[in-house]
């Protein structure tokens, strides 16, 4: 596949309860994975329904989240793990206060969702 149809993602709507931490809830709901209407659309996540957020802060426009382990098991391949930061980002940056984001997992942003 093309490496640019690898980080093609696409929005889905999702109605939450009022929160200041948006941002989170925004993930959170990505991390939930699909609803029934979604797969009926033909969607689909690469992204592990156990993933916990371990932690998410955002300042001068940069998100930085953290994941726990699950984000990367068995998610080899690089259309894959082009996949799973797309969405990750495009959730984020859909933010006003969001312009880039730094993905880490446990703490690490080296070695991490390596194709």
């Amino acid at each position: 596949p093309d490496m640019e149809d690898c980080k093609l993602v696409y929005p889905v709507t999702r109605t939450i309860p009022k929160t200041v931490a948006v941002a989170k809830a925004a993930l959170e709901e990505l991390i939930k994975g699909l609803t029934q209407e979604d797969k009926d659309d033909a969607y689909f996540t690469n992204i592990n329904s156990n993933v916990k957020i371990l932690g998410l802060s955002i300042e001068n426009k940069v998100a930085r989240v953290d994941f726990s382990k699950e984000l990367e098991e068995g998610v080899g391949g690089s259309c894959k793990v082009d996949t799973i930061k797309a969405q990750i980002e495009e959730t984020l940056k859909q933010f006003d206060t969001i312009d880039s984001v730094v993905i880490s997992i446990e703490g690490k942003t080296e070695g991490i969702l390596q194709p």
